[in-house]
């Protein structure tokens, strides 16, 4: 029996840019497919990063934003109100989202404006480098942390998920995981009910995507998803936190 697997129209066919072992793709894809479900490819646009995926908009076959630094939510509140029957998602990352652009996030939610946020937790900064993110784990080395992050000096990771679920424009807020099949079947269908939370005009939604990034970490593949599951989740933990 020959399984043919067909790739979603809302994803361009041109290479991708990550490294070995990245998660962007696997959630470039979710994405895709979740759109294309929906039926709303037409009246869909993005908003790319700064980080990693700052060339999201090479991928998807869909209008896309480019965004300053953390500002994708403020891009994404813009589009929505001058088009509140069209829907839009951000695509950021720990040092766009939870970094320079916790304002702009915190903010949005609270105005619960009814948008859309794929959020790719890697505890670190992937693009820059491999410094110290405000989602590192205490003891996690990275090229600003080399004997482990402290918690003394640096505080404890900061949980957006459990922080954003706190508000009431929030709507739809979820922590997922790409280490597994279980979790990977699991983030998929986190994602659709943001987007569907958004296109029932009930407020802000988030998806947090514990992500691996090998190179980085200094790891193969396949640790670092071994490392999601050993180290990740058991501060991050999986679930639902809010949902309207």
């Amino acid at each position: 029996m020959t399984v043919v697997f067909k790739k979603t129209p809302v994803l361009r066919d041109v290479p991708l840019h990550y490294c070995p072992g990245c998660g962007h793709g696997i959630v470039h894809r979710m994405v895709a497919e979740v759109i294309e479900e929906l039926g709303i490819q037409d009246k869909c646009a993005g908003v790319a990063p700064v980080g990693c995926a700052v060339f999201a908009y090479n991928y998807f076959e869909v209008d896309m934003y480019e965004a300053a630094h953390g500002r994708a939510p403020a891009v994404a509140t813009g589009f929505k109100r001058v088009h509140p029957d069209h829907y839009i998602f951000t695509y950021q990352g720990d040092g766009d989202l939870a970094s320079i652009g916790t304002a702009e996030i915190v903010h949005a939610a609270h105005r619960g404006e009814k948008i859309t946020t794929i959020f790719i937790n890697n505890a670190i900064y992937g693009m820059t480098g491999g410094q110290m993110a405000p989602t590192t784990l205490v003891g996690q080395k990275t090229t600003t942390s080399p004997l482990g992050r402290d918690k003394d000096h640096c505080g404890e990771p900061i949980r957006m998920a459990e922080m954003l679920a706190t508000i009431n424009g929030s709507a739809f807020i979820a922590r997922c995981a790409l280490n597994s099949t279980p979790n990977l079947i699991k983030t998929k269908a986190a994602i659709k009910k943001a987007f569907e939370t958004q296109i029932a005009r009930k407020g802000f939604s988030m998806v947090e995507i514990l992500s691996p990034c090998p190179t980085n970490w200094g790891k193969s593949p396949a640790e670092a998803m071994d490392w999601i599951a050993d180290a990740m989740i058991p501060y991050y933990p999986l679930g639902t936190f809010k949902e309207v």
